[in-house]
């Protein structure tokens, strides 16, 4: 069936229909759900949805997942059920990078099912639970939250007779090993069978991956902030020492300090993803698709290394490194 037969087709809506959606209509640069590595163990196609739309609803009806809701980055569950926990952040995470997607004609459901799946590897009680537990494994090569990642989607969750793990396109799994080479992830012990055939093959960069990155770094910047306020943890006026929340925080005086408090976070976020869309626009459009391939190397085959092209510009990224260097001086 052909692009055209397809769109015509309306009767109902299907896998080819919505397959050939995104070849009309998004961005060249996008990664096409048509166009995936595949999975592992093969499987015959969905009738009505597309590959990346099955691997979110694996994550979401996955085990792991259900276990974000305990999980915290800063304050434990006990403190109060007004803190962000990883599920509630991961949410949070999958609204920003599908309205970025959505903003830059990138592919929103790969976005969605990476977003939902970065945060599984974590351990609960934060970032010093990991710490302590890197040490405690330092004889086993340790502890790393992206390798544990992709331990759950791969060899953890058995929800299938007929394969371990979720089974996921090599696209998604990527947000695991973005940050990790087939060589680490075999020091580390989590290479599994799906990282001896995906990850040791020719790197296919992915721009849904640098805006999950980029929407997890605006998520929890914004989130920490509100947190730790709402906490006492944090003084809005002493962050008036990073230039970006001053020049939002000052125009905002005489409002009730809750108000206040939530207008300035919602601004933030505004700020930091109009910023990164108008970024990254610019430089998707100056782009040679073709070429996107040599942006990247074998190392980190998603996210890439030599050349980012989902980024803030200059100046935001200056101001974006200023206030995570504030939140990690008094709030981590």
């Amino acid at each position: 069936m052909t692009d055209a037969e397809a769109l015509s087709s309306l009767d109902r809506i299907n896998r080819q229909i919505l397959e050939a959606k995104e070849r009309s209509f998004l961005s060249p640069l996008a990664t096409l759900s048509g166009d995936s590595l595949g999975r592992l163990y093969p499987e015959e196609e969905h009738s009505f949805r597309t590959a990346f739309q099955r691997d979110r609803d694996r994550l979401i009806h996955s085990t792991a997942f259900r276990r974000l809701e305990y999980k915290t980055q800063v304050f434990v569950n006990r403190e109060g059920d007004y803190y962000r926990t990883r599920l509630t952040h991961t949410l949070e995470v999958v609204q920003i990078a599908r309205s970025i997607a959505r903003a830059l004609a990138l592919n929103e459901d790969l976005a969605e099912a990476m977003a939902l799946a970065h945060d599984l590897g974590h351990t609960p009680f934060g970032h010093t639970v990991e710490e302590i537990l890197d040490g405690l494994m330092e004889g086993e090569n340790g502890f790393e939250h992206n390798a544990q990642g992709l331990r759950c989607v791969d060899l953890l969750e058995a929800p299938y007779s007929q394969f371990p793990g979720l089974n996921l396109t090599y696209e998604v799994r990527s947000i695991f090993t973005k940050k990790r080479s087939l060589a680490e992830l075999r020091r580390l012990g989590f290479a599994s069978p799906a990282s001896e055939r995906f990850d040791s093959g020719p790197p296919k960069p992915i721009l849904e991956a640098q805006v999950v990155d980029l929407a997890d770094s605006v998520a929890y910047n914004s989130h920490d902030i509100d947190d730790g306020i709402k906490s006492g943890l944090l003084n809005p006026d002493q962050l008036c020492e990073v230039d970006l929340w001053r020049k939002i925080w000052e125009p905002l005086k005489g409002e009730a300090s809750g108000v206040r408090r939530r207008a300035a976070v919602r601004e933030l976020i505004n700020r930091q993803v109009t910023d990164l869309v108008a970024a990254s626009f610019e430089r998707m459009k100056n782009f040679d698709p073709s070429a996107l391939g040599k942006t990247t190397s074998d190392e980190y085959p998603a996210l890439g290394r030599i050349e980012r092209i989902i980024d803030f510009h200059p100046e935001m990224r200056k101001e974006e490194t200023e206030l995570k260097r504030f939140l990690h001086k008094y709030l981590y």
